[in-house]
């Protein structure tokens, strides 16, 4: 067998701390700026990043904090300290302060020492290693430096790399596709419910009930999404558990789940509900609100509102109750106002919207199924335990 040789990170790799850009420069800029929250593994999200404003510095002195295609990035502090995103976007972005760059030299492949970054034991690490000192978790560049990574021969490094890139190039294209659908179906559900056709106005509840009821029994497993796997940009959640019921709001295929409180309902927390078995029923937060599609209205109908600006914007202007602890009652989502729909138009909507969507349920479930794969190979491949030779490569 090949001998692996270890090396710490700072030998292998540049570590780059972000830059402090301050909270004035953040706004409405084509420039993007990576922040923690940003880092949603395995990819960095652009979609959630925030723009910033550049040409108050120095373009050369910034340089070396601009993040590029295949680039990974660690958040360093926080509630996701310790995971790598992986920047998968053409157009490059800054990075913001408490987000660590890798750079690996030219002697190793850079996937592999990302993949390396991604294992059950770095994690580990960042846990041993986070400064218990300060008033959020938080680790060092320092610490992070001296993470001792395992390699075997470049030949071998990039044989590893490229199994595990070709699982996740996967998972990427299905993510682009499904990033573009929705975006042509939203398109076509935003111009549907702004345009008045002369037919007059009424209330979203004359299209969609709030918050129906649904019947499990107390302590019946059931399938659990928590608010913490809703996305805040696709309509698949990153993951559910089975757990015996014990409060919370009912839904079953054909719901959409949306977060009712703040910061959730601006950050967009939104979930459609066609991962589930024929008449199962699961449930999640009491801080949801469940919407479900009247009879002659598409189910998908009612994704498209809970993602549509104005309909957000409103359900975020009518959040009441104290400071950080806001939220919109679903009484209010129902009377939130739409111009009245034609018949032809929401069927229509629902000949492009309802197919397109079984497209991203379909792609989100091999996607779901590519990175179980992955993570079961992960750790086989980066010990040595397993070899390309007996994965027959």
């Amino acid at each position: 067998m090949e001998e692996w040789k270890s090396y710490k990170l700072c030998e292998i790799c540049d570590l780059i701390p972000g830059f402090a850009f301050k909270s004035a420069d953040f706004g409405d800029y084509r420039t993007k700026a990576i922040k923690i929250g940003d880092i949603q593994p395995p990819y960095v999200n652009r979609a959630s990043m925030s723009g910033v404003n550049i040409e108050v510095y120095d373009k050369n002195k910034l340089s070396k904090f601009l993040v590029k295609r295949g680039d990974f990035v660690l958040a360093m502090t926080g509630a996701t300290i310790g995971k790598i995103g992986r920047y998968i976007d053409q157009e490059p972005a800054y990075l913001n302060q408490r987000v660590l760059l890798f750079r690996p030299n030219g002697d190793v492949n850079p996937k592999f020492v990302y993949y390396s970054l991604l294992s059950p034991l770095f994690q580990q690490y960042v846990i041993n290693h986070i400064d218990s000192e300060t008033a959020q978790p938080n680790i060092s560049g320092r610490s992070v430096s001296g993470y001792e990574i395992a390699l075997p021969s470049r030949k071998e490094q990039d044989r590893i790399a490229l199994i595990l890139s070709t699982i996740d190039d996967k998972i990427e294209l299905n993510t682009r596709i499904n990033h573009n659908l929705e975006e042509q179906i939203q398109e076509r559900f935003d111009s549907m419910i702004v345009s008045d056709n002369g037919l007059g106005y009424c209330q979203i509840a004359d299209y969609v009930d709030v918050n129906p009821k649904r019947s499990l029994r107390k302590n019946e497993p059931a399938r659990c999404v928590d608010m913490s796997y809703l996305s805040t940009t696709g309509p698949f959640p990153s993951g559910w558990e089975t757990k015996g019921y014990n409060g919370g709001m009912k839904f079953f295929n054909g719901d959409t789940i949306m977060a009712r409180i703040t910061p959730c309902l601006e950050n967009g927390k939104v979930a459609y509900v066609n991962f589930l078995d024929d008449g199962e029923i699961a449930f999640g937060s009491t801080e949801f609100i469940v919407l479900h599609a009247k009879e002659g209205v598409a189910p998908v109908f009612t994704y498209f509102l809970a993602r549509n600006k104005n309909f957000v914007d409103y359900a975020t202007k009518n959040m009441n109750g104290s400071s950080g602890r806001q939220r919109v009652s679903g009484d209010t989502i129902g009377k939130f106002m739409i111009p009245v729909i034609d018949s032809d138009s929401l069927n229509e909507f629902s000949g492009f919207a309802t197919p397109a969507m079984d497209v991203i349920r379909n792609n989100s479930f091999e996607s779901r199924s590519l990175a179980a794969t992955r993570d079961a190979l992960l750790p086989l491949l980066l010990s040595g335990e397993l070899s390309i030779s007996q994965m027959n490569c």
